[in-house]
């Protein structure tokens, strides 16, 4: 969906202001070209890329689109100049291409997409808080031997069923590890579902018929978005021990993951064309809740990420008018 005016040519368009002197109005994009952006194949992506298309579009007046892939093929695609921009690079677990290509002076980082992306543990709060609460002293994961009953496993009824990360995916080798380390092996069933839509489910529907659920997670998700979670405690993050942890085979300690920075990610030709829209994406930030808030918000509404977009400029000028001047800010303000 494009959103970029048609109307508004620089040098061509006038406006007229108090008394009747004309005023220049708005230039057209400092970039000829189309924007190109990496569309990744996940949610928070979907909504970052379509909030900065929507910024460029109807704010700065550029062209825009998106060539869909993954992130190594993104990531390679920004490195070659394919791609100008990647709104979403995880830097606790960057891809090799980005770093070889950050390292040749080919792409850099701009602003931080959210600062505070997390991963963990998680039970739904009223397992933990309330007067009816099953686990009130539930704090921590070494605390999960003595409520394995209350998470029971009916196809294993001695055993509590955790619920881990997607099978092929790198946080369900992490999480196994972890299970084993914590000595929650004979006491919880390493539940591995085939697709995260799978685990979302079962999460889901535990948590309208306010049961017990013990599952791993990240943020931001629309699933902690629009439910109300708690995350348990670990031992803070060692990547002394982190590293030993997945170099193991039977590790015997473990940590928390850490707490994720994710950023922009430009090819340096896009960030030498224009200061103007280097500046728009590098004061570009958000948090984690806010983003889950925006996918909670396509999931309950069926809504588009462009959509999501939208209802994030309309009910957060708050945010996204800090990132831009003022005359763009009116602009944008003015378009929706």
């Amino acid at each position: 969906m494009k959103f970029c005016s048609t109307q508004i040519v620089a040098g061509a368009a006038l406006a007229l202001v108090a008394g009747g002197v004309p005023q220049a109005a708005h230039a057209a994009c400092p970039i000829d070209d189309t924007i190109m952006f990496g569309g990744l194949d996940y949610g928070s992506a979907a909504f970052h890329t379509a909030l900065a298309r929507t910024v460029l579009e109807k704010g700065y007046d550029c062209k825009t689109d998106v060539i869909p892939g993954t992130t190594l093929i993104l990531n390679q695609g920004l490195a070659r100049g394919d791609v100008d921009l990647l709104m979403e690079v995880w830097t606790a677990n960057t891809a090799q291409s980005f770093l070889d290509a950050e390292a040749d002076g080919k792409v850099t980082r701009l602003g931080a997409t959210f600062p505070d992306a997390i991963e963990g543990w998680f039970v739904p709060r009223y397992m933990v808080e309330g007067e009816n609460a099953p686990a009130p002293d539930l704090t921590s994961v070494d605390q999960l031997p003595e409520y394995k009953a209350l998470f029971e496993d009916p196809e294993e009824p001695d055993k509590g069923r955790f619920y881990n990360c997607v099978i092929g995916w790198q946080c369900e080798v992490v999480n196994s590890k972890k299970l084993t380390a914590y000595g929650l092996d004979d006491d919880f069933t390493n539940i591995r579902p085939g697709a995260g839509a799978a685990l979302e489910a079962a999460v889901e529907a535990a948590y309208l018929r306010e049961k017990p659920v013990l599952f791993y997670h990240w943020a931001p998700t629309w699933l902690i978005g629009k439910y109300d979670f708690v995350m348990l405690d670990e031992p803070d993050y060692d990547k002394a021990v982190w590293d030993e942890m997945m170099a193991a085979d039977t590790p015997t300690e473990a940590t928390a993951y850490p707490q994720t920075r994710v950023v922009i990610g430009a090819n340096v030709d896009f960030t030498s064309k224009s200061d103007a829209l280097t500046d728009f994406l590098t004061a570009y930030s958000t948090t984690s809740a806010q983003t889950s808030s925006a996918l909670a918000y396509m999931r309950e509404n069926d809504a588009s990420p462009e959509e999501a977009a939208e209802d994030f400029l309309r009910n957060s000028e708050d945010v996204w008018s800090t990132w831009v001047p003022d005359d763009v800010a009116a602009k944008i303000s003015g378009s929706l």
